[in-house]
């Protein structure tokens, strides 16, 4: 029976899915670190299935930001000491700690990621980024019942659980109209060794995201974005979201999208001041719709940063 649940578990998903990915595209795209100049703090909580047993449950905090675009440091020459800029605010780094369950399974980790912007032209920004993970991954044994109680999941490890590295790589390009990336994430497939020789490892999938926006300007403070991610694996199980999103003065925004999956999302948020609440509930269209009361997601963000540092294309407003 449970090898059968670990199989299963093992094609299913595996990494967190979230709804609200355009305002937080750094949880699935590493080069989105310090794109917008602000430094960004993020707290998101998504509980899948509410009310369904062994459903995924994710929490995850994550900061980025853009070093300063002239920041100074004292060099030696000829003449003496002088100050000199040392950067031209190219470089983004960030990072961020989660907690996923998922059945069974569980994993908490961090991720680390170092970012560099170009411009292209005036106002169109190109970005790259690379990520290294690593999180803890464990079966809760304690969920296990064994008719055996010679069964070899019995073991050190199991128990223990084990540390998995890997990395992420993302590019990125956009401007005041658009913005589309690219990324890999679990480039290097780590596995997690769970059990003896008697089991097969759990192989971790390389997830391959794609996303697009365009925004469609009414005026000067309201905004139509229509919106594409698209998420597969090696096993090419492709899922994608098809929305739109409606923006008012940057202070206010919803939107609806639908999940090849089988779902129904509706969003919304609001801006005041520096904080940013956003709250996303997903309809399942599939079966278990009948046992749950949904998912539901919420984002709590704060956004710093002077105008010296904010991305150009936000002063359109």
């Amino acid at each position: 029976m449970f090898a059968l649940m670990t199989a299963a578990a093992a094609a299913g998903q595996q990494l967190p899915i979230y709804s609200q990915y355009l305002y937080n595209k750094f949880l699935i795209n590493p080069s989105v670190a310090g794109s917008e100049g602000f430094t960004s703090v993020n707290l998101t909580a998504r509980e899948q299935w509410v009310g369904y047993s062994g459903a995924p449950r994710t929490f995850s905090v994550s900061a980025h930001g853009r070093m300063m675009k002239r920041s100074f440091s004292i060099k030696k020459d000829k003449s003496g000491s002088s100050f000199r800029p040392s950067t031209k605010g190219r470089v983004g780094l960030g990072g961020y700690v989660f907690s996923d369950k998922n059945g069974l399974i569980s994993r908490t980790g961090f991720q680390a990621t170092y970012a560099y912007h170009l411009w292209l032209r005036n106002s169109t920004q190109l970005s790259m980024g690379l990520a290294l993970t690593g999180y803890h991954f464990k079966i809760d044994e304690s969920e296990i019942d064994f008719e055996d109680p010679d069964e070899p999941w019995f073991n050190d490890e199991l128990r223990r659980g084990m540390f998995v590295p890997d990395m992420s790589f993302g590019v990125q390009i956009e401007n005041s109209n658009y913005s589309f990336g690219f990324s890999i994430d679990q480039l290097f497939e780590g596995t997690a060794k769970i059990a003896n020789s008697a089991y097969r490892n759990f192989d971790v999938e390389r997830h391959y995201y794609l996303f697009g926006t365009y925004s469609f300007f009414q005026g000067t403070r309201s905004e139509i974005q229509p919106s594409l991610l698209f998420v597969t694996t090696e096993q090419f199980n492709p899922v994608a979201d098809i929305g739109v999103t409606y923006k008012y003065d940057d202070t206010f925004w919803g939107g609806l999208s639908y999940r090849t999956a089988g779902a129904i999302i509706v969003n919304f948020g609001v801006r005041w001041n520096k904080i940013h609440f956003g709250y996303a509930f997903d309809f399942t269209t599939q079966e278990i719709q009948r046992l749950t009361w949904g998912t539901h997601e919420i984002s709590i963000a704060a956004k710093f940063g002077d105008a010296t540092r904010k991305y150009r294309y936000q002063d359109r407003y």
